[in-house]
């Protein structure tokens, strides 16, 4: 790793194309600016799922829109700055695109990292834990192979059309939860930390999914940190070498 003043940096459920393109893009213009912002200092950046509303890789087309942010990322990876994406419930249709184009790995599912002498379990987070049962039936259906298949032969204006329809309106499939803390019981990340740190011990248990900031003690010396959003919050999460505090973009 380089300087232990160079600071990492976690975000996640940008949910960008949503609700409309033309109501995404004031978004869309706020997390290139806070990408222009931590570049200065960026040790890594790590997105954490559901940068997109919807997205679909073809063979030979991926959805149309997105320049801004596409374009972003390449100059920063270019630069140097590694940054790593997690495929989150709405984008879980990601292959190699950002791989083969951006020189981005993509993850789908939880990753260990160290820095600067801490340990990180990072992942986006849904299907996680107890509970939730319909969503993970749910996404059993849509990861298999033939799922995908039988999709790709939809024209990309029905099928795009049809899956950013169901990503706003199903349940299920958006994986919408209340926004509000249901109390440590009812939290299943919470639950999932603590079950994960009782076969292995990480400092920081790092999460999207749930659309609420928060940071909360699992263990002895054990946060689980969940990172907001970039809908209502602007919210993200920044690891110095020492500590990880969760910040707003203004």
């Amino acid at each position: 790793m380089t300087s232990i003043s160079k600071k990492i940096y976690f975000a996640s459920d940008q949910h960008f194309g949503a609700p409309t393109p033309e109501l995404s893009f004031p978004r869309e213009q706020k997390f290139v600016a806070w990408l222009d912002e931590v570049k200065k200092d960026a040790e890594a950046i790590f997105l954490l799922g559901d940068l997109f509303d919807f997205w679909f890789e073809y063979k030979t087309v991926v959805p149309k829109g997105f320049v801004r942010i596409l374009g972003k990322l390449a100059e920063i990876r270019d630069s140097g700055i590694p940054i790593y994406f997690f495929v989150g419930n709405h984008d879980l249709w990601m292959n190699d695109y950002f791989e083969k184009e951006l020189n981005i790995p993509v993850f789908h599912d939880n990753q260990e990292y160290t820095f600067h002498g801490k340990t990180f379990l990072v992942g986006h987070g849904d299907g996680k834990g107890p509970g939730d049962l319909g969503y993970k039936r749910m996404k059993k259906v849509f990861t298999n192979p033939f799922s995908k298949w039988m999709f790709r032969w939809l024209h990309p204006d029905l099928g795009v059309g049809l899956a950013q329809y169901l990503s706003v309106k199903n349940k299920l499939i958006s994986g919408a939860e209340d926004v509000t803390f249901l109390g440590e019981d009812n939290e299943w990340l919470i639950q999932y930390a603590k079950r994960k740190l009782e076969t292995k011990h990480y400092n920081y248990l790092v999460f999207g999914h749930r659309h609420l900031p928060m940071k909360y003690t699992v263990g002895e010396n054990a946060e689980y940190v969940n990172l907001g959003d970039w809908i209502t919050y602007f919210t993200y999460g920044v690891f110095d070498g020492d500590t990880f505090e969760i910040k707003t973009f203004n």
